[in-house]
């Protein structure tokens, strides 16, 4: 009777094998008989995490040079629609830096998962299960996972559309419908707007359905100012145009207006007040600014002139009815 292990192993007959490779090593049966469990497979696993790992490190890496701005637009974001204009210097790097970070973080997290997935199919394979039950399962467990996370799902989606295409970014003047403000940060989850009170409001990307943005391009300053019935409308509105244009040419409106001021004449007319507009283009974000200057401005001119707002002492006394005889 023969015990087993004892005599020579029959793989080691088998060139080129692990057993016989192992046995030429080591010379023990016992060792020889198993090396493909023992030695070939967590080898196979072993070198292929550490190409995982080698792989994973390579993408990051390309990732962070191409959102490495240095001073320029990074290289991931140039392919992309950016509106900047005419956003300050520092504003427009913390926008772009943040931007590509948020993408940039986005794109590694992906990378990862799918090298990292596609490395334990691989040590699965190795070990002899089988793949497709395993893929059935993990697409079940998917499914159900992203049905009970929908909210976050929609949230992710949302701000990944919204960084792509550049809607808003740190500094810009919002308006988000429950909230406006000017944003403070962008997420792929939240965005983060502190509005003329000071207070934070953090809105789900999600959940926002329109965005009105005062901050891209150019804005415009609207000036109404209304003046009474008795005032002269003609010379109300050349002195207007006049303190206004010149107003826009020195300083410190002068950095703010991108556009002489055109006075639009008459936009209102009440029982009690007639109202004159002004326009003029100006930089995004300093609308609100050059409104109050050039109210200053009007109201001083005004003064000057004697152009008289409506009931400058209270509203006027209606004569009283003849007494009945």
């Amino acid at each position: 009777m023969t015990l087993p292990l004892l005599t020579e192993p029959s793989c080691v007959n088998d060139d080129g094998s692990w057993c016989q490779l192992v046995y030429g090593w080591t010379g023990n049966q016992w060792l020889a008989q198993y090396s493909e469990l023992l030695v070939a497979k967590p080898l196979y696993i072993v070198l292929i995490f550490i190409a995982a790992f080698l792989l994973r490190y390579l993408v990051h890496r390309t990732i962070n040079r191409l959102t490495r701005g240095n001073g320029t637009t990074p290289k991931l974001l140039r392919p992309l629609k950016e509106r900047r204009g005419e956003m300050a210097s520092d504003l427009l790097s913390e926008r772009r830096l943040q931007r590509a970070r948020t993408i940039g973080s986005v794109l590694k997290s992906l990378a990862s998962f799918l090298i990292f997935g596609l490395a334990v199919i691989y040590v699965l394979q190795v070990l002899n299960v089988q793949i497709a039950p395993v893929l059935a399962s993990a697409g079940v467990l998917g499914v159900a996972v992203a049905f009970g996370a929908q909210n976050l799902v929609r949230d992710f989606l949302s701000g990944m559309f919204m960084l792509v295409e550049d809607q808003y970014g740190v500094g810009d003047v919002v308006d988000l419908g429950e909230a406006s403000g000017t944003v403070e940060s962008v997420g792929l989850r939240v965005t983060t707007l502190r509005d003329i009170n000071g207070t934070v409001w953090y809105v789900r990307n999600g959940e926002i359905l329109r965005v009105g943005n005062s901050s891209q391009g150019f804005a415009v300053a609207v000036v109404d100012f209304p003046i009474s019935h008795t005032s002269d409308v003609e010379k109300a509105i050349e002195v207007a145009g006049k303190v206004a244009t010149e107003a826009a040419g020195r300083e410190p409106l002068s950095t703010d207006v991108l556009e002489p001021p055109e006075m639009l004449g008459i936009n209102q007319i009440t029982a009690d007040t007639i109202t004159l507009r002004l326009t003029t283009k100006v930089r995004p974000g300093r609308q609100w600014a050059v409104q109050r200057r050039l109210r200053a401005e009007i109201k001083r001119a005004y003064d000057d002139e004697a152009i008289s707002p409506p009931y400058p002492n209270g509203r006027p006394s209606w004569p009283s009815s003849p007494a009945q005889p």
